[in-house]
């Protein structure tokens, strides 16, 4: 270990504790050669003790389904007779932890150890009964008394039992995790493969490193020994937890169904109804918690959070006290505690409880990494990157610390564009393309949003945009995945993928952008203190008033979903965010907070949501602000339903939604004869006229597609007549309707760049250019990354006179690599002249001559421009950015 580590740190003043310390690698691997790590030692027993083993293993059934009282007696009965075994006695001291009995594991503790003089796993519990009878200072005594008899009698402690221990011992006293794992761990398993306890002990540690995917391998490894151990399905369930939810919570389920009084597994459903903001649930498993031990220190810091969430401070200190009643200086109340909040967007709060942890153990890593991601989701990136560099360097098997240290080396490359109090960090050539529409909509978005809730921003809001999918989601989460997510905002930072993330489908950036920024407007209008379900729906529902097409709309699907049971209650709308049964579950819970927001407008008024948006700032629950400034949550929940449904019923209102009888794999005859029977069947007059357009029978496709149009004339949307209608007009020639059909499609599509380009090359085939610039900002909309719109931005708005769209399209051009550079510069010169803006012209100008030395018409320009004075105002002036590298 080196000489900075926490050990040397925690216990420089203990001779052996120094000796120890000496040299990381040295002094390990010496150590691992004196206790024969390879295990190549004859007559290796698994058993520390012989004892009564059918009296044991009843006692360990107990345990293990968690009749821990029962375990206590027994274990309690069998000393009493005099057994020398530590079996019986660390189990005794384990229930008796459980059951927050700490007095009692004193005395179980020091009578034990006048039995089981040397045993290391007897020393190791002590640290914890040490703990939580308030003596930290003699738990680190424990610890250098663990490490002199480590030194001094190496070849006493070689069964797996004890070998994990001892690797324990190594990681708390900061030796290299990964080190452990592979040479003592890892060694244990293949000499002992019948002996769960190191595969379980090593997936714990992949785990406490967000290394999900190697714990699950290790839990699953034990679970073949150990098929009932509710510790191990436990630890399947939160291997699985950010993954695959359905399986997480089957493990959950099954740790639960053995045992009932499973501390861990109780605790992480009631996280879990944390998440989901279903509150009472929380606290009932909070109260069968406490039921087993009343003292479980994370049982009341979950008390604490949902005190703090409640405003109610004086029962968030109760319960904070109480829940470090018996270790009085325990990080992990604190680190808890901040965990939790920040998962409810309450950064600043949640950094000031790690900042509490570290003030008990300042080398306490979850806390640091923890803190280092609230600072970055509050915009104090500078200290945010030092923390995480600190935990990485302090422990490079740290996922996150070391996802964030390669992430920042990436980010260092950006480019940042500052103005009107917006910070944008994004791919340097990605932000000379499309970096200032991203200010001139946030700057929109701004104005509109912020009178429209009566908002003043913070002084500066961040924003980072990810050309890697990847980095968004490390820069995000901590961890690569969240593949459904297009941007997140934090309050006043925002995240987001760039259409360079998001492969040959991107989707309409503009939309998110706009999106996100509302919630940076509604985080701060309530301090952060508002549910997920309020701040999705209004976002979404502003998506759809700001362009048509950027919100969601009715569909089938919906429908169905609305008049079946999919439909959730307001009072529990957060919940269908947390683990939706599929994805188009996920997108209906934003399409039905979305809908939410709207009744409430439309029936309270927005002054009402203004006002629940205020009061939820001031700490007031989402039930109470409805109920004062709209009606009581019941009233809502009835009077959304029947809005809701109204809504479903109306669309497509003359169309028969049933699919029991569709026939399968029928060809145009087969649907014409079932139609026959069923006029009006929404699926099936699209098969209908699917069968119809492939056999080419465009004419009598027509009369299906009518159909559809008439039965749903603004739906655009699987199963929607009118890409059928826009097919059929141009296979029939019939350019017109072909370009009035695409039109209503692209008022209707947010992210078809399919509709708009065929919609951009018919309307430059009839030259009508102004239509053309509209048709490319759409495209741009949704991948400004491609040079066709900038190449039709820049012919149409020349040709119809709109010089700062032509000015934007060629200047984009320049910066992707196109075939002519002189002639784009040039062009963007003489635009630029016109324009009054004679430094740009100059510029491009003489990248015009860079390219192309002898360019007379260049020079000729060029010393026009000379000759120009330089105080000739500007008549369309650029935007004012200020730029930094």
């Amino acid at each position: 270990m080196a000489s900075s580590s926490r050990f040397v740190q925690k216990f420089a003043k203990e001779p052996v504790l120094e000796k120890l310390s000496s040299s990381r690698g040295s002094r390990f691997f010496r150590l691992s050669r004196m206790f024969g790590w390879g295990l190549a030692v004859a007559g290796l027993s698994f058993l520390s003790q012989s004892c009564a083993a059918e009296t044991l293993a009843e006692a360990k059934e107990l345990f293990r389904t968690g009749q821990y009282a029962k375990c206590v007696d027994a274990a309690g009965a069998e000393i009493a007779e005099g057994t020398f075994s530590e079996e019986w006695r660390l189990l005794k001291l384990e229930s008796e932890l459980i059951l927050g009995r700490y007095a009692d594991a004193v005395q179980t503790l020091e009578e034990a150890k006048k039995v089981n003089t040397y045993s290391i796993r007897l020393r190791w519990i002590e640290r914890d009964v040490r703990r939580f009878q308030g003596e930290s200072a003699k738990a680190k005594e424990v610890l250098a008394e663990i490490a002199a008899e480590v030194e001094r009698s190496s070849g006493r402690y070689r069964s797996p039992e004890d070998m994990v221990v001892i690797g324990q011992f190594f990681l708390e006293i900061g030796a290299d995790p990964k080190q452990i794992r592979t040479t003592l761990f890892k060694q244990v398993q293949q000499r002992a493969p019948r002996y769960a306890g190191a595969y379980i002990t090593a997936a714990e540690l992949a785990l406490a490193k967000n290394d999900f995917a190697l714990a699950a391998e290790d839990f699953q490894n034990a679970l073949k020994i150990d098929p009932d151990n509710p510790r191990i399905l436990y630890g399947l369930a939160r291997s699985f937890e950010p993954s695959d939810s359905k399986k997480a919570e089957q493990y959950l389920n099954e740790a639960l169904a053995i045992n009932p009084h499973h501390v861990p597994s109780l605790l992480l459903a009631a996280e879990e109804h944390l998440q989901a903001e279903r509150y009472e649930e929380t606290e009932k498993l909070l109260e069968q918690v406490l039921k087993i031990n009343p003292v479980q220190p994370k049982a009341w810091a979950i008390r604490a959070v949902l005190a703090h969430l409640s405003s109610d401070s004086e029962q968030e200190t109760q319960a904070r006290a109480k829940a470090l009643q018996h270790w009085t200086d325990n990080p992990d109340v604190d680190y808890l505690i901040g965990k939790f909040l920040a998962q409810k967007y309450r950064f600043a709060e949640a950094a000031a409880a790690q900042r509490q942890a570290l003030t008990f153990d300042s080398d306490y890593l979850p806390a640091k990494m923890e803190l280092s991601n609230d600072l970055l989701r509050l915009g104090e990136e500078e200290a945010g990157w030092k923390l995480a560099e600190e935990v990485f360097d302090a422990d490079n098997y740290n996922v996150v610390a070391h996802n964030l240290s390669t992430l920042h080396e990436h980010m260092a490359k950006y480019r940042t564009l500052i103005s009107d109090g917006f910070v944008v960090r994004m791919d340097a050539q990605e932000a000379e393309i499309y970096g200032p529409r991203v200010l001139e909509l946030l700057r929109e978005a701004k104005q509109v949003l912020c009178e429209k809730y009566e908002v003043e921003l913070p002084e500066t809001v961040a924003i980072e945009i990810f050309p890697r999918q990847q980095d968004f989601a490390i820069r995000t989460f901590g961890l690569p995945g969240g593949a459904g997510f297009l941007g997140v905002c934090f309050g006043s930072v925002i995240t987001m993928n760039s259409p360079a993330s998001q492969g040959n489908t991107p989707s309409n950036w503009e939309a998110v952008l706009w999106h996100e920024f509302c919630h940076v407007v509604t985080l701060t209008k309530t301090r952060n203190k508002m549910p997920r379900w309020l701040s999705e729906g209004i976002s979404v529902y502003e998506e759809g008033l700001r362009d048509r097409s950027w919100g969601q709309s009715m569909s089938p699907t919906y429908r169905k979903m609305i008049l079946s049971d999919d439909l959730t209650p307001v009072s529990e709308l957060s919940g269908a965010f947390l683990r939706p049964a599929s994805a188009a579950h996920l997108m209906f819970a934003y399409y039905e907070s979305s809908l939410v927001v709207e009744f409430i407008v439309d029936q309270f008024g927005i002054d009402a949501l203004r006002a629940i948006l205020d009061d939820l700032g001031k700490g007031l629950q989402i039930n109470d602000a409805i109920a004062r400034h709209a009606a009581p949550l019941d009233a809502i929940d009835a009077g959304f339903e029947q809005y809701i449904q109204e809504r479903a019923n109306a669309f497509a209102a003359g169309a028969d939604f049933a699919e029991e009888e569709l026939p399968a794999r029928a060809d145009a005859a087969t649907w014409k004869d079932w139609l026959a029977e069923h006029p009006d069947n929404f699926k099936g007059l699209q098969q209908y006229a699917l069968a119809l357009i492939n056999e080419e029978k465009w004419q009598e496709a027509q009369e299906p597609i009518e159909r559809l149009l008439e039965l749903a004339p603004n739906y655009a949307g699987e199963g929607s007549g009118l890409p059928l209608k826009a097919k059929i007009s141009r296979e029939m020639s019939d350019t017109q309707q072909e370009i009035a059909v695409l039109e209503q499609l692209a008022e209707l599509s947010a992210d078809s760049v399919a509709v708009y380009r065929r919609l951009a090359q018919l309307h430059e085939e009839q030259k009508d250019w102004g239509a053309v610039v509209v048709d490319a900002k759409r495209i741009l909309a949704v991948n400004p990354l491609i040079p066709e719109p900038h190449r039709l931005l820049a012919l149409a708005g020349q040709r119809c006179g709109d010089r700062a769209a032509a000015i934007d399209g060629l200047q984009a051009l320049s910066r992707m690599d196109p075939y002519d550079p002189a002639d784009i510069h040039f062009q963007a010169a003489r635009l630029l002249e016109q324009a009054g803006r004679l430094e740009e012209a100059r510029k491009q100008v003489l990248l015009a001559l860079a390219e192309a030395p002898r360019y007379r018409e260049a020079h000729q320009l060029l010393l026009s421009l000379t000759e120009t004075s330089d105080e000739t105002p500007a008549t369309d002036p650029a935007p004012s950015t200020e730029e930094v590298e």
